[in-house]
């Protein structure tokens, strides 16, 4: 039986894996990784990403129109090297910042409530958002 959850839960990683989860007060030891993938967020339908074009969309989804063609003014005589480069801090150009793209890392793992391999074992699956930091139990397999 397969069911779905949002539970926030703790996590103790070791090696970049999920060791061992807490999740309603039970302390769960995983046994084993049995797959790893991440997923981007919609990052290009943010509304950051969407502050960077300039005329009107006439679709939603179809993205931006036109990007903004403005020159980056160069820098001041000071803050150029002997070649006329910039200094790396001075009138470089930058996103938008907080820039989130939802990035998740996800990971199934077999794990259960006692030491033993196999006894109330399950199938879970965790799922780490960046931005937060936060750590879900998304579903269990049992």
């Amino acid at each position: 039986m397969t069911r779905l959850f949002t539970d926030v839960i703790q996590v103790r990683r070791r090696d970049d894996e999920p060791a061992e989860f807490l999740w309603r007060g039970r302390a769960y030891l995983v046994h084993e990784v049995l797959a790893h993938w991440v997923e981007a967020g919609r990052w290009w339908a943010t509304p950051a990403v969407a502050s960077l074009s300039t005329g009107d969309s006439s679709r939603p989804g179809d993205g931006p129109a036109s990007l903004s063609t403005t020159p980056i003014p160069s820098s001041p005589k000071w803050a150029q090297r002997a070649w006329g480069e910039p200094a790396p801090d001075v009138g470089a150009a930058t996103g938008p910042a907080g820039l989130d793209d939802a990035e998740q890392q996800w990971w199934r793992v077999e794990a259960g409530s006692g030491r033993v391999n196999g006894a109330g074992s399950g199938v879970y699956d965790l799922c780490l958002t960046w931005s937060t930091s936060t750590w879900t139990l998304a579903r269990v397999v049992d």
